[in-house]
């Protein structure tokens, strides 16, 4: 059976459903998107990433096409009709398809914005084998732009990164700013010494992960120590344990940078504990 997405109100099968070649997200980038996880058919974290997509948005000048009800709506049909009991739901909005290519934005009033959404079924993700194994990242120099806060899908160098990654036999390249790391490819990146959870504080250098929220509140309420302050990749490698979060790895250890070991070299019992904490507290939470 083919996949339902959702496209500007309408239900369709994936095949079906077309956008203009004049839309600003394909010709600009000039769009903004959400990743929801769905985890036993309920979302997770839908809240967080609802108020970060409105501020997505207003940073870019956009106009919130739907209300959060009708979002939370098209989220559980598209769960149900494609009866994805874990994955997530990808969102997508553009500023829409104007007549023509032009740098200059096209009049709101006239130039309607698109809005997708679709799933992915992702079976068994809560219990990836990743994360009793740990991951291995490489370290890349940072070229993005400068507001990395807002989630646009200007996903190229991200996507790059990933691929040098595996080029070199990794999973995952965290990336490098005047000898700090600011982030992973698509998560957030942390390192642990004792009892002490260290991550880059909020700023436009980093996105502001609804995981990464989620994963310090409940670290604080387990009374682990957490400093938010940016590190170097000599730090972590020196580090006892270092993981990243994202709405689709949720916790995972990261067990080797640039080719040296974190720690033993195995998933630290820090990560594991967060990931156990936060795939619990997410189901109880899940709407």
């Amino acid at each position: 059976m083919s996949r339902i997405v959702y496209l500007n109100g309408d239900y369709l099968p994936e095949e079906e459903a077309k956008v203009s070649i004049f839309d600003r997200g394909f010709l600009m980038a000039d769009a903004v998107y959400e990743v929801t996880a769905v985890l036993d058919r309920k979302l997770t974290d839908f809240e967080g990433h609802v108020a970060r997509l409105d501020r997505s948005l207003n940073e870019l000048g956009m106009a919130m096409p739907l209300t959060r009800d009708e979002l939370l709506e098209v989220h559980r049909e598209l769960v149900k009709r494609n009866d994805v009991v874990d994955g997530g739901v990808y969102l997508q909005i553009t500023r829409g398809a104007p007549s023509d290519r032009d740098f200059v934005f096209p009049d709101p009033e006239t130039t309607p914005q698109t809005v997708v959404l679709f799933t992915q079924s992702k079976p068994g993700i809560a219990n990836s084998p990743a994360a009793k194994t740990g991951i291995k990242v490489i370290s890349i120099e940072d070229l993005r732009w400068h507001r990395r806060d807002i989630k646009t899908v200007q996903l190229l160098y991200p996507s790059m990164g990933k691929m040098m990654a595996k080029a070199a036999g990794c999973d995952d390249a965290w990336m490098v700013e005047d000898g700090k790391v600011t982030e992973g490819t698509s998560n957030n990146a942390y390192i642990v010494n004792g009892n002490k959870i260290i991550t880059r504080e909020l700023s436009h250098d980093i996105l502001h992960g609804i995981t990464r929220a989620a994963v310090l509140r409940y670290a604080r309420e387990a009374q682990m120590e957490v400093e938010e302050r940016a590190f170097s990749i000599a730090e972590a490698q020196a580090a006892d344990e270092a993981f990243i979060t994202s709405a689709s790895t949720f916790v995972m250890p990261v067990v080797e940078i640039d080719g040296a070991k974190i720690g033993t070299g195995t998933p630290g019992p820090v990560a594991a504990r967060l990931r156990e904490i936060y795939l619990d507290e997410s189901m109880k939470a899940a709407i």
